[in-house]
């Protein structure tokens, strides 16, 4: 009966059965690993980024968003002027001290009166 002779199959050994895991398990770790370390660096990232540019910079998962300072005018206008009143007190300063330093060299090449001059 040639017919009714089975081939009869080896099972395949337990290692080859599980490497198609073993290698699945390996790949899913060292892509963990990598997001793992991409988010590691983006915390320190956004950490330093916090500490260099205050509180107004917020990290969402859309973005960045940068709050601005919201400067009214009268905030505005005052710190302009303290601007330009400084600028106007270092020229002046600066003004009155060419001043001074002329009159001293011109006090110092004037000559001197006749009558101290000594005739022997």
């Amino acid at each position: 009966m040639a017919w009714g002779t089975q081939h009869t199959q080896t099972p395949p050994s337990p290692v080859k059965q599980l490497l198609p895991l073993i290698i699945t398990l390996v790949i899913l770790s060292v892509v963990a690993w990598v997001g793992y370390q991409i988010y590691l660096s983006m915390v320190k990232i956004q950490a330093q980024a916090r500490r260099q540019m205050g509180d107004n910079v917020v990290f969402t998962k859309a973005g960045v968003r940068v709050q601005v300072q919201d400067l009214g005018t009268e905030s505005y206008v005052d710190k302009t002027q303290s601007w330009v009143v400084k600028a106007w007190n270092l020229g002046s300063a600066s003004n009155a001290q060419d001043e001074a330093t002329k009159r001293k060299r011109h006090v110092i090449t004037k000559s001197k009166p006749e009558g101290s001059h000594h005739h022997h």
